[in-house]
């Protein structure tokens, strides 16, 4: 049950980090839209 409580606590840190570093919901759609940019990125230079 100890383990459980302490991942939960980094996870719950992990989450409030990254919501701090996006600061809003464009931000958050910045975000999300650029790892699926170099997601496509890799998959087209897999394909080469």
């Amino acid at each position: 049950m100890k383990a459980f409580q302490v991942l939960f606590a980094i996870f719950i840190t992990a989450f409030s980090l990254s919501l701090a570093a996006c600061n809003t919901v464009e931000g958050v759609g910045e975000d999300v839209r650029s790892a699926g940019d170099a997601i496509d990125d890799a998959a087209e230079d897999a394909r080469k």
